[in-house]
């Protein structure tokens, strides 16, 4: 790779304070036999060597390394991320890369033309940054947005379906939020960051396990666009399939653009143009020529998109940490907080998992009510209050509001730790605000964390909606669904307006909470970051990872592979079944005998974590990879 020799001098900072690693190992994992092996050798023991997609990957023990990491979800974009760490980079600087990446060998879950939130810590100021690179809907949307004419609630329903016509489409975020933090906080030069990713597109790539499922899933409606068609599927028709070698020579040319114009090449000029031309798409290019909807997307809308920095939302816990997370247009990042806020009134710490050395051990059922019962009343307020603040904004005194302890306290005092679930919570009192509840949720996402070598740390998640997105694709890249996260009525059942209506150039609500845990009562002594996909259930995946790390001592493997648990407000209460090697039994009927309804069906949570640690007297940074996707850690040496 090109990028240690062609990436110095020309950041933010000088060739002289670049934390080079010139150890051959590092960025490789450790084979069966012991010896290092680069990601995407195809040598025996590599991890980009595709499997068929499986629910659950047993064994996995935590990493560790001593000066950077990098945890995602596909072992092609973690190795693109390290080198760029390894050359010297900053974990922003590593994230562009990750991106570019994911682009080509995750599309089922993230995409260049997709959005993003970034929780990033500065080392060096000890200060912490949101990032909002969420889509927005096109300035000429309308009131009702699952209408082909949305001023008339009564106009028909987009063909052929709301997903698949060109509505769904969100103006892009991602690469805006990317150029505005690394002309912040880069150190290497933006173009090279592209290489990777140019590379594996041109030379060519074995489709993982998880892309090759969702290309055939999500076949029947690829096949209405050509560009899907030549990219996923074989000359005969047939959709590609697991292992295949092959290339995207049209997403190259798509990182050779943005490499050498910048993020200003996807919003005006050619490529922001075929854009455009492809959400306005009214015919499919199947054979039937079947009618889609088409986008009311135009140029001027990429041309005004703006990426946003945030105030994070930020809370202490047990007195002892401090949790920083995304703010809205994110409803994970409150969430995340209030549910921690309620649980500090209970001492958790007595009702751990069991033997927690096998994937992270058995929840407890007390543990599990105590947890689901706080996120019940946190999806309680998150669905009535929270959406786009620059549009709807929040009760009493905004986000104070919804963390303050003693409003906390009292709705802790709502959970009966020795009697039943309360099944669904209803919202907290927070004012006269007159909205109804929309329990819309978003549907998948990646995620990945990193720690550079000067202590600067990021936690990203990144998404393209639902699988494969609104099929659309344009210059080797999909375009998300992402507007399918707005409620799809602008009113509840009683008429009352909803905060997640649409509106031209309103941001979709989100539940995707990348968080960064900090020792003491403000940022500066970093202990971990982590964020997983998920759609509507990123708050539980995120919450039992952390409540897991600091309730329960485990380490970041095992917080990140135990078993998923949680609940959105409803009576039913998920209990992770993906890991099939543990005995759940006694867990489930626990949780009934209190309750609760069990849904015990696997969840593919995409948790990615990093700690720093203290082991045997060192300090290291521990990282732990979701077993139930195909993700890696790597860092400097062979992890």
């Amino acid at each position: 790779m090109a990028v240690a020799l062609s990436l110095y001098g020309c950041g933010n900072g000088s060739d002289s304070d670049l934390a080079v690693d010139n150890n051959a190992q590092s960025c490789s994992v450790v084979s069966g036999t012991g010896s290092a092996v680069v990601v995407g050798s195809g040598l025996p023991g590599d991890p980009a060597a595709p499997e068929a997609a499986s629910g659950y990957r047993l064994g996995y023990k935590a990493k560790q390394s001593s000066n950077y990491m990098v945890v995602a979800n596909t072992p092609l974009a973690t190795k693109a991320g390290c080198d760029v760490l390894k050359a010297g980079g900053t974990a922003v600087d590593a994230a562009v890369a990750v991106q570019a990446v994911l682009g080509l060998v995750e599309p089922q879950s993230s995409t260049i033309a997709g959005s993003a939130f970034m929780m990033y810590y500065d080392a060096a100021n000890k200060k912490v940054v949101a990032y909002d690179g969420r889509e927005t809907a096109p300035a000429a949307t309308g009131y009702y947005l699952a209408r082909q004419d949305q001023s008339n609630a009564s106009s028909p329903a987009p063909v052929p379906s709301a997903r698949r016509s060109g509505r769904s489409i969100g103006v892009p975020g991602v690469m805006r939020m990317l150029d505005m933090a690394h002309k912040e906080h880069g150190k290497l030069a933006w173009a090279p960051l592209f290489d990777e990713g140019i590379r594996l597109a041109s030379s060519g790539y074995k489709i993982p396990g998880r892309m090759g499922d969702a290309i055939r899933t999500n076949a029947a409606n690829l096949q209405l666009d050509a560009n899907a068609v030549a990219a996923y599927f074989n000359a005969d028709g047939t959709p590609k399939t697991t292992g295949t070698v092959t290339t995207n020579l049209p997403y190259a040319q798509s990182l050779r653009t943005l490499a050498t114009g910048g993020a200003d090449a996807m919003y005006s000029g050619p490529l922001a143009e075929a854009i455009v031309a492809k959400a306005a798409q009214s015919v499919g290019d199947d054979a039937a020529k079947t009618p889609i909807t088409p986008s009311l997307m135009t140029v001027t809308d990429l041309k005004n998109y703006q990426a946003k920095k945030r105030e994070p939302v930020c809370t202490t816990y047990r007195s002892s940490y401090y949790i920083c997370t995304m703010s809205p247009p994110s409803s994970g990042g409150i969430a995340i907080a209030q549910s921690l806020g309620i649980l500090e009134n209970f001492d958790l710490s007595q009702y751990g998992p069991t033997n927690p050395s096998n994937e992270g051990g058995v929840p407890s059922v007390m543990g599990v009510h105590l947890v689901s019962e706080a996120q019940r009343l946190a999806y309680a307020d998150r669905d009535k209050y929270v959406a786009d603040t620059d549009f709807i904004p929040l009760p009493g005194n905004g986000v104070s509001s919804m963390i303050d302890k003693a409003y906390l306290k009292q709705r802790a005092s709502l959970i009966n730790p020795n009697g039943n679930s309360m099944g669904t919570a209803t919202a907290g009192n927070l004012g006269n605000v007159p909205l109804g509840v929309d329990k819309t949720v978003e549907k998948g996402t990646t995620h990945f964390s990193i720690v550079d070598a000067y202590g600067n740390v990021v936690s990203m998640t990144s998404t393209v909606e639902s699988s494969m997105g609104s099929y659309h694709m344009v210059g080797g890249f999909l375009l998300t669904n992402q507007l399918t996260d707005f409620s799809a009525q602008p009113v509840d059942a009683a008429g009352v307006p909803v905060a997640n209506r649409v509106a031209p150039g309103k941001r979709p609500r989100s539940t995707m909470a990348p968080t960064l845990v900090f020792k003491g009562t403000g940022p500066g002594d970093f202990v971990m970051a982590t964020g997983s996909p998920g759609g509507g259930t990123i708050i539980q995946y995120v919450l039992k990872t952390v409540v897991g790390a600091l309730d329960w001592g485990l380490d970041a493997q095992q917080a990140t592979s135990l078993v998923n648990f949680g609940a959105t407000n409803s009576p039913t209460t998920n209990v992770d079944g993906a890991n099939t090697s543990l005995d759940l039994t006694a867990l489930i009927d626990g949780l009934k005998a209190k309750g609760h309804t069990v849904n015990n069906g696997a969840q593919s949570s995409g948790v990615s974590t990093i700690m720093r640690v203290n082991r045997n007297g060192q300090t290291k940074l521990e990282g732990g990879v979701d077993p139930r996707r195909e993700g890696i850690v790597l860092g400097d040496g062979a992890l």
